[in-house]
Formats: structure tokens, sequence, C-alpha cells
């Protein structure tokens, strides 16, 4: 793996990825009119960020396995094309069918491109900034996606096909800068890429077998953590967008306006709050409580009786989320560093956070129709478990506890 750097630095993967996460949430704004407008069912929210998820499931062990062979700014361009091509796509649907397949396509190489993003910066950063340049990444996900819903917003008051014609471009843009500006982490001793080989070992069934070559009791708990953290997060997300459309009767700007508010409050408490929690206190510990307070918060939703309560309460859910993504990560990604298969772990990563995402989008959609709340209280009782699983990971005796601070 070259060490050596280069002029292109961390700092530059940064800005790309702030293009990257951008331009990956243009389309989501806007998601609830074309569906509305192309007369498509309700539940069709739920549906096609679910189908996405499974394909982003399924494929994140390959991409995970492939970087073990090449390195991950090829690996970027490529799932940055990909993913430009699915949105395209998505942006010419006007069938279900139509829609779902854009969605599959898209999501083979959403996972790829973040399974990509993490490996690039557990492998070329030094212990003492891995925890920095992971909190960062996290920040700019946060950040660049509500950001990124502000001019999608704004976009698709335009039109539809203006938002996505943005998108496809951006992602393009994002995917050639990332593979000229990052350093090669391409694995020292790599072999060529055996196809037989990359396909049985990237089998996601598979890598979840594989995994026991890692796995441990805590290992198994923190991805309890991360599954149903995201499996309430993707639920609260979903039910949000489609419900300020649908039953406040808000239009894409205001959509755009509210995540763009968010995008300035998670920015705030990821270089304030979660810098600190890192730095200073025992990150497991911390964990617990601003996963309770996402629970908290999602279930506040559920009793907000009049639109500023309900605005005031999700944006404070937001906050407690954004600093929620670089805690778990942080953890995951140090505990990654302390075995012989971090490529392996950060991809297993990935898929537990997508299987997550697979459930929370799909109740998502479905309890929609039996009552536009109650998707809400079904993300609270998923940040309970996720809870109590912090709380047994917090607990449990850790050989590496003198690293996860």
């Amino acid at each position: 793996m070259e060490t050596k750097p280069k002029s292109n630095n961390m700092f530059l993967f940064f800005a790309a990825a702030v293009v990257f996460n951008l331009s990956a949430n243009f389309a989501h704004p806007v998601t609830p009119t074309f569906i509305q407008e192309y007369h498509l069912s309700d539940y069709m929210f739920g549906v096609a960020l679910a189908v996405m998820q499974v394909s982003y499931f399924l494929m994140s062990p390959f991409w995970g396995k492939l970087n073990s062979y090449i390195a991950s700014r090829k690996s970027m361009l490529i799932c940055c094309l990909g993913y430009a091509v699915g949105q395209a796509l998505f942006g010419m649907a006007r069938t279900e069918g139509m829609l779902i397949f854009a969605r599959v396509f898209a999501g083979m190489f959403t996972g790829g491109a973040f399974t990509s993003f993490l490996t690039y910066i557990v492998n070329t950063s030094s212990d003492a900034e891995r925890g920095k340049n992971l909190t960062i990444f996290a920040t700019i996900q946060a950040v660049a996606s509500a950001f990124g819903y502000f001019i999608g917003g704004f976009l698709g008051e335009v039109s539809l096909n203006a938002t996505f014609a943005a998108q496809t471009a951006c992602l393009a843009l994002a995917g050639v800068a990332f593979f000229f500006i990052c350093r090669d982490d391409r694995p020292a001793g790599a072999g060529p890429i055996e196809p037989r080989r990359l396909i049985r070992e990237a089998n996601p069934f598979a890598a979840f077998v594989a995994c026991r070559h890692f796995m441990t009791a805590l290992f198994a708990a923190l991805f309890c953590v991360t599954c149903l953290h995201n499996l309430g997060y993707t639920a609260f997300e979903q039910c949000f967008n489609y419900f300020i459309k649908d039953s406040l009767g808000l239009t894409s700007r205001y959509n755009g306006l509210i995540k763009g508010l968010i995008g300035l409050v998670a920015l705030a408490a990821n270089s304030t709050v979660c810098m600190w929690m890192i730095k200073k206190t025992n990150v497991r510990r911390s964990t617990i409580f601003v996963v309770g307070a996402c629970m908290l918060s999602s279930l506040g939703v559920v009793f907000a009786d009049s639109t500023g309560s309900f605005m005031a309460v999700s944006v404070a859910f937001y906050a407690f989320n954004a600093v929620s993504i670089p805690l778990m990560q942080d953890l995951v990604a140090k505990r990654a560093a302390k075995t012989n298969d971090s490529n392996l772990v950060m991809g297993f990563f990935n898929s537990t956070r997508s299987l997550g995402g697979i459930v929370g989008s799909l109740c998502a959609g479905f309890l929609y129709s039996a009552g536009p709340k109650i998707p809400f209280l079904f993300a609270a009782g998923a940040f309970v478990l996720a809870t109590t699983f912090a709380v047994v990971y917090a607990k449990a005796k850790d050989p590496l506890a003198d690293s996860t601070r």
C-alpha cells in the first residue's frame, strides 16, 4: 500500500465527498412529488428505498472484498459512475416497475461507494487521525446530505428533470475527482483478481458465515446497535419526507429549507459535542445517551400536536442522529483496525446498516397506510432496542477498552 502522501491529500478527498453527498440527496425531496405526479402508490416511497437497500446490502461485501485487490479510488470511480446511471434511470421512470429497476441498479453501486469511502479512510489514516477523519466524514455525510436536500428542493421547484440531470452530472464528477485526487491504497502484496474466488467470498450470505473469523460477542452487540439504529432512522426519515408533503401539504422547497436548517444544526453538533465526546469521553458509554436521545425525540414526534412542535422535535432528532453516526463509526473502525480483516469488517458494517434500512423503509411505507404517525412510533421502538444493545456493549468486558475512548 502506498504510504507516501501526495499533494492529493485527505482535504481534497473530503472536498470530493462533499460533492458526492450533496448530489446523492438531490432527488430525495422531490421523490414524494415524483410519486404523486406519476400516480404511483403511496407505499412506493418506502418500497423504492427498500429495494435499493436490498441491492446495497447484497453488493457491499463484494465491494469490501474487491477493495482487497484494487485501490479504493478505482472502486469509487466505478461506483459513482454506476450510481449516476442509476439516478438517470430513476428520473426516466414512469411506472412502478421502472422505478424499482432504477433503484436496484443504483443500490448496487451506492453500497460500493460507501464501503470504499470508509475503507480508504481506515487504510490511509494513522491511528491518531482515524477517529478524527471518520468524524469529519460522518459530519460531511450529515451536513452535505442536508444541504443536498436544500438544493434538490429548490431544483424540484424548477422541474423534476432538472433535479435528476444535476444529480447525474455531479455524481459522475465526484467519481472522477476521487480517482485523480486519492492516494493508491491497494493492499501490499495484493495479487491479481481471481473472479471465481471473488464471487464466492463476496456472496453476502457467505460473508455472514465468514464473519466468524472476526466476530466476537462485542462485535455482535455493536452490529446490533448499528443495524437497529439505521432501521429506526430510515423509518423516521422516509416517513418524515412523505408526511410533510402528504399530511402537511408542504412542497419540495420547504423540505429543502427544513433539511438545510437541520444541516446547520448537525454541523454545530458534530463540530462541538461529537468531537468532545470522541476525545474526552468513553465513546461506548456516550453512545448509550445519544442513541437514547434519538429514541426520546422520535417518540416526541408522535405526540407533537402542531406543525411547529412537530418540526422542533424533528430537528432535535436529526441533531442527535448526526452525533450518533460518527460515534458508532469510530467504535467499529477502531475495533476493525485491530483485526486482520478490516476491509471485511467495514463491508459487514455497511451490510448491517443496509439491512436495517431495508426493514425500516419497507415498514415505513406500509405502516404509513395504517396511520401517518405509526412509522414514527415504529422508529422509536427500534431505538429502544438499539439503546438496550448499546448498554450491553458498554457494560461488557472489552480488552480494547482503552482504544475505544
